[in-house]
């Protein structure tokens, strides 16, 4: 078969979907996207750059107020309708199947050009301003331009979910968020964790963590705290994460954290001349102790944590993170966020410990529990990896995938 992905940042979620159905020898796979986030290919996989929005239709974006994510999404539509005619005209490619994210617009006018090719939507987030991830706790009580705003960011989101054969969300308390009318159209069908690689190390014993560019040398019986984001922001918990590290490292001389990530925002709103690892410097925390590692790659990433006494991983009622589902790959023990995404596979005293998202001190006394109790820690850590193995082990995944792509195929 002829298959197309579209997603605007390659590879995004089809990092592993995309080279295994590659591996077809029947199968020809083209990937269409505005950027390549990762810098490189995906073997078997052919990728295309379509055009990113230019001077005049970014400077359009920001006189459309609440529009602004419709706007987006139609210009983003249109780079992808452009892109995918070009492969007809020129490279004489016409898919059996396209396999695209919604989220951006991407998929809006693919049925314009190949009305009878069945798209695979994948939907990941709908926005919702009462017990959505803006207003979820009581306090948190939306204005009438908060509602209209966020009902507005929906309009696309719509019209894709009119358009595509067929929806996959990640987790069911995703597919929980979009309206009842189109749910049963929507599979809960997780992208998969890698359990081979994201696994304790072969002895089954915690390791020591070298990291020689930011000159971290730690024994295996170091005591370690870890957190992992894409960025530093109020979604995943960070002002939050790091004021329960404050609390517990006065209790704890020898304990030290190290902290992957970027200062930035990738979900939520930005500040305004600051940033959130800006603040807590002015609030002030011992940087002998807490470190700041960066992005790093994977290879470190797995150092990281297979080196860790206890992950902490907290976030809003949102999207679920890869990163989650990935450390209770790897058995460590962890502390999270009492939130539905999290509740979805963690249970509390199970696989895991959960604490109140919004109390740094509840979050902190987690942390010690977990630290004082190393032994059913290992076993919570055992725990939460035969969840994973169970529920979105890689293979597992990507043969459901699979098969759910060839029930749209005629």
């Amino acid at each position: 078969m002829n298959i197309l992905f579209v997603h605007p940042s390659f590879p995004g979620q089809y990092l592993y979907l995309a080279p295994y159905l590659a591996r077809n020898p029947e199968n020809k796979v083209v990937f269409l996207a505005k950027d390549n986030s990762i810098k490189s290919q995906l073997p078997g996989v052919k990728l295309g750059i379509y055009q990113k929005p230019n001077q005049e239709a970014t400077k359009w974006f920001e006189s459309c107020g609440p529009l602004r994510p419709a706007a987006e999404a139609m210009v983003d539509g249109q780079h992808v309708a452009k892109a995918i005619d070009w492969l007809r005209n020129e490279q004489n490619f016409k898919p059996d199947v396209i396999i695209c994210h919604t989220g951006w617009g991407s998929s809006l006018y693919m049925k314009d050009i190949y009305p009878d090719v069945p798209i695979m939507g994948y939907f990941e987030w709908y926005y919702n301003a009462i017990n959505g991830d803006s207003f979820w706790w009581p306090d948190e009580i939306p204005k009438m331009e908060n509602k209209i705003s966020i009902r507005t960011r929906n309009f696309h989101h719509l019209a894709n979910l009119e358009l595509c054969d067929v929806g996959v969300s990640p987790t069911e308390w995703q597919r929980q968020q979009f309206p009842k009318l189109y749910r049963d159209s929507i599979k809960v069908l997780h992208e998969g964790t890698d359990t081979q690689f994201c696994s304790p190390a072969p002895d089954g014993k915690k390791q020591g963590l070298i990291l020689d560019d930011v000159k971290l040398n730690f024994p295996p019986d170091a005591e370690i705290i870890t957190y992992v984001a894409r960025g530093f922001e109020m979604y995943r918990g960070f002002p939050y994460f790091m004021d329960a590290i404050r609390e517990v490292l006065k209790r704890r001389p020898k304990t030290h954290v190290v902290v992957v990530g970027k200062d930035r925002v990738c979900y939520g709103a930005q500040l305004k001349g600051t940033t959130y690892l800006q603040m807590e410097e002015k609030k002030g925390f011992d940087k002998s102790r807490i470190h700041f590692v960066g992005l790093r790659n994977r290879g470190d990433y797995q150092k990281i944590l297979r080196a860790s006494s206890c992950h902490v991983y907290l976030t809003r009622p949102f999207i679920l993170s890869w990163s989650f589902l990935e450390a209770m790959s790897f058995a460590v023990p962890i502390v999270s966020s009492k939130t539905p995404p999290v509740e979805e596979f963690a249970v509390d005293g199970e696989n895991a410990l959960l604490a109140e998202f919004r109390s740094p001190h509840h979050i902190a006394l987690k942390i010690e529990e977990q630290l004082d109790n190393q032994d059913r820690g290992r076993e919570m850590g055992k725990r939460a990896r035969e969840t994973i193995l169970e529920r979105t082990e890689l293979n597992k995944c990507l043969r459901k995938q699979e098969d759910l792509m060839y029930s749209i195929v005629r």
